[in-house]
């Protein structure tokens, strides 16, 4: 592409790649007939809520799948982390990456607990292990890792370390539902682990989370504490709140885990297809999943080397957005750079230079069942278009050019 063909960029004045855009994380639904159904039935016997039958089906499912002897199925993925964290004991500090969602942080915050960020591993996306032990105090009372886009932490670590200290751990795995580490299913290690299943899930139950463990007595405690509080019908013995799954979304997670297979498979191929157009893109690194372990392929993340492709991160995500393909900065800008951290701690990333580095160059691309082969191999010409045209179009951002695209409402390429 040219100084001329540059100008074939809907970001300024082409005619963008995709009619629609492409979204990263778009709903799976799985099959309607089956779905409806679960409805039909809900509505006929008039239980909607407070542990109906089909939020029983769906922990026993999930439990199974996992290979735990417990899931709390949840309202969502962070009430599920409020209430076990304050069910193990979780206060004043916990140690906890960055490189995150803010809602791992946010459900510490909100209970008052202090999250101590951790920077990620040299060259990695988790929390590094050999770093826990210069951030733990007389008030760390517990570690929150984070199983990222379905990669397990380096689990067994994390563990060792925390087992010196005497300290719980509870990893969140909102993304890794699914996923194996070292032949073991991700949700069985810990004191507990969190999943999500939100709309933007591969397995999504609308909005919806769970706590699993095989630990009896804090399952036990756990389950109190998402109903209030509530032994039997009129005794309430514990402080608890409202986190329970309500029926129809237990109904919409059942019809996910029926089709869970067909995600997976369609998120391997998206994976594959990404995998063969950007392999030879100079300055384009895509994150790799190990296809030794059980994998759920839900995210495709790519880091961006400026050096190499003269195209920064953010200029990248200008790019694709005029062509309709809405990557997304996954976490931009940590967790740390979000209030009320970042008033709280101004000086925080002088302490994660890894993570900060991170942050800088990597993107999320649109996939799942939404997303196609053929839709993927243009995502990927055109990225390596930019890529090959990096340092005249760096030459037309410094110059200030924006977007003029006289295409908005044009009949685009599907």
């Amino acid at each position: 592409m040219s100084e001329g063909g540059t100008r074939q960029l809907a970001i300024f004045g082409g005619r963008p790649t995709f009619a629609k855009p492409l979204h990263v994380g778009v709903p799976n639904i799985g099959d309607r007939e089956r779905l409806y159904s679960r409805i039909d039935s809900i509505l006929t016997r008039r239980v909607l809520t407070n542990g109906g039958p089909l939020v029983a089906e769906f922990e026993a499912r999930i439990a199974d799948l996992v290979g735990v002897r417990h899931c709390v199925a949840m309202s969502n993925g962070t009430v599920a982390l409020e209430i076990v964290t304050r069910a193990l004991g979780f206060e004043q500090e916990v140690i906890t990456p960055s490189m995150t969602f803010v809602a791992t942080s946010h459900a510490l915050q909100w209970q008052q607990i202090t999250p101590v960020f951790c920077d990620v591993a040299p060259g990695a996306h988790h929390l590094d292990p050999a770093r826990i032990k210069d951030l733990v105090t007389p008030r760390t009372t517990g570690i929150l890792p984070v199983n990222l886009w379905g990669r397990p932490c380096n689990i067994d670590t994390i563990l060792s370390v925390a087992g010196q200290y005497d300290m719980p751990v509870v990893f969140d795995s909102a993304h890794a539902f699914g996923c194996s580490y070292k032949g073991k299913m991700i949700g069985g290690f810990g004191q507990a682990e969190v999943f999500s299943f939100h709309a933007t899930k591969f397995i999504n139950s609308f909005e919806g989370g769970a706590v699993v463990t095989d630990d009896t007595g804090l399952a036990d405690k756990v389950r109190l504490m998402q109903n209030f509080g509530f032994q039997g019908r009129d005794t309430v013995v514990h402080v608890g709140i409202n986190g329970k799954m309500t029926e129809i979304e237990a109904a919409m997670g059942l019809t996910s885990l029926e089709s869970m297979g067909t995600f997976v498979e369609h998120n391997r191929r998206n994976y594959h297809a990404y995998k063969a157009g950007l392999h030879r893109v100079p300055g384009v690194e895509l994150i790799e999943y190990d296809e030794g372990e059980r994998c759920n392929f839900q995210y495709i993340v790519i880091e961006l080397d400026e050096r190499i492709t003269s195209v920064t991160c953010g200029q990248m995500l200008e790019i694709l957005s005029a062509e309709n393909i809405d990557a997304r900065r996954y976490f931009y800008p940590g967790c740390h750079r979000m209030e009320p951290y970042r008033s709280y701690f101004p000086n925080a990333g002088l302490l994660l230079p890894n993570t900060e580095t991170l942050l800088s160059k990597v993107l999320t691309l649109p996939t799942g069942t939404s997303v196609s082969v053929e839709q993927v191999e243009k995502i990927t010409a055109l990225i390596a278009r930019v890529v090959e045209n990096g340092p005249s179009l760096s030459v037309r951002f410094r110059a200030g050019i924006s977007r003029k695209s006289s295409y908005a409402n044009a009949a685009c390429e599907a």
